[in-house]
């Protein structure tokens, strides 16, 4: 079965992005191709290798290797437009779940350190933004609901509690999650009049690709139960739009 659309995620790594891929992916879940990028090259090969296997022969999954950088993320992007799998399949889906984590006494902390982890962070969620809505409005145009357009897309970024409160050492990694659940959130403002569905999710707890004990005992997320989640978002319609989430496993403490 040929895909439905394309969806792009930016930090497909080994635990949740690996689970979110394969849910996208899989022709019983999502049925979307999906562009995985992340800065490792071999690392990268290796996931979307494990992904076609568990996602089955039918399911499309390619590698852009990029880090944050823009120049970096719009060459990603010029590659992702003209690559022979994606052709003929609009975006439907775009995903920033790149890790961030930060812990040091405030004044053992750089000024360099502290806007290094900013530029990288929150920089790119800012350019792969852009990227996204860009190629968004390039294959959907830019008809707003209200004079009869339809849902263009949706685009996630999977945050923590850090965006939410943050505790001692941890000021570059309080700072980067809350300014960019400020950034989704002024996104949805601008943008969901035209179509366009911003979601910031909350990860409360660990994530990890399995489906064990843990993970019925309600200790850990399931990397694919977060999967099935953003598809679930990624399926609303304008009526009713989420743009907040808190995702916890059962056991986790709030």
């Amino acid at each position: 079965m040929a895909p439905s659309g394309l969806a792009i995620l930016l930090g497909a790594g080994p635990a949740t992005g690996a689970g979110i891929a394969r849910i996208l992916a899989h022709p019983s879940h999502g049925n979307l191709a999906v562009a995985l990028l992340a800065r490792n090259p071999d690392n990268l090969t290796s996931l979307a290798a494990s992904l076609r296997a568990s996602a089955g022969p039918d399911s499309v999954i390619e590698t852009f290797p990029t880090d944050t950088q823009p120049s970096n993320l719009s060459a990603a992007f010029s590659a992702i437009r003209s690559h022979p799998s994606f052709q003929g399949l609009n975006l439907r889906v775009g995903i920033f779940s790149v890790k961030h984590a930060s812990k040091k006494p405030f004044l053992e902390e750089t000024h360099e350190e502290f806007t290094r982890s900013l530029h990288d962070y929150v920089g790119g969620a800012f350019a792969f933004a852009q990227e996204f809505l860009r190629l968004l409005f390039e294959q959907h145009g830019d008809t707003s609901l209200a004079e009869g357009g339809s849902k263009k897309g949706t685009l996630i970024f999977t945050g923590t509690l850090g965006a939410m409160r943050t505790n001692a050492r941890f000021a570059a990694y309080g700072a980067g999650r809350s300014s960019v659940r400020m950034l989704a959130q002024s996104l949805a403002k601008e943008y969901s009049a035209q179509g366009v569905h911003v979601v910031h999710t909350i990860a409360n707890g660990a994530i990890k690709d399995e489906d064990g004990e843990a993970q019925r005992k309600g200790e850990t997320m399931s990397a694919e139960a977060v999967g099935k989640t953003y598809l679930w978002l990624s399926g609303q319609g304008p009526e009713l739009w989420t743009h907040e989430l808190d995702l916890r496993p059962a056991q986790e403490k709030f």
